[in-house]
């Protein structure tokens, strides 16, 4: 039988456009990280929103596991919508979400690293893991929700 387990929450809203880590290649002998250009800024403001919520609630970086959930944002393309006075309208076409560029797995991977250090120790501790690519639409901005539940023993 397993222990019953209690959260602590802490969530942080980044905006901006969410930026892909790429992968990783070993040209001789040494690792180089395929990144684009924006990577280093994009996990700058992932660190410093997730410091933020983590002095607010006057939380540590630990050893404990943690439950960790991402919601991307991203931004509809122009061609999702119609023309004219249908500007403002989606087409009937137009995808519900977004099953394109950048990959989920390679926009996580850039968020748990700009974690990593912050919300937890190392990512090792993520034992639960929920992500997810939508669109932007409305008044809703480009951007990150994310959440780090710290899961303790009760």
């Amino acid at each position: 039988m397993s222990a019953a387990l209690s959260a602590t929450a802490i969530q942080f809203f980044v905006h901006g456009l969410p930026v892909p880590q790429g992968s990783k290649k070993v040209i001789r002998g040494n690792v180089i990280e395929m990144a684009d250009a924006r990577l280093r800024s994009w996990r700058q403001d992932v660190a410093t929103a997730a410091k933020g919520a983590m002095t607010q609630e006057g939380a540590e970086a630990g050893i404990e596991p943690v439950d960790v959930r991402l919601m991307f944002f991203l931004p509809r393309p122009q061609g999702h919508y119609g023309t004219g006075k249908n500007a403002n309208r989606l087409k009937p076409s137009a995808p519900p979400t977004p099953a394109v560029h950048p990959d989920l797995d390679k926009l996580v991977r850039s968020v748990l690293d700009a974690l990593t250090g912050i919300a937890f120790r190392d990512d090792k501790q993520v034992v639960s893991l929920t992500a997810a690519k939508l669109y932007s639409d409305g008044d809703s901005s480009p951007g990150l929700m994310g959440a780090v539940m710290v899961l303790t023993p009760q």
